[in-house]
């Protein structure tokens, strides 16, 4: 793996462990913590694979 794909592989999940947090929190919807989570997993697959 490359140094941009452990990147991805260590960011991924803080973005959405920090979402849920959030949302758990009362500061996002539902709707914006499921967006949230979905972009940052659709995005990181997709770097991940062009690398």
């Amino acid at each position: 793996m490359t140094d941009a794909q452990v990147g991805l592989v260590m960011a991924t999940p803080l973005i959405v462990i920090f979402a849920v947090m959030l949302h758990r929190m009362g500061v996002l919807r539902l709707s914006g913590t499921v967006a949230a989570v979905t972009m940052s997993v659709a995005i990181a697959v997709t770097l991940f694979l062009t690398q």
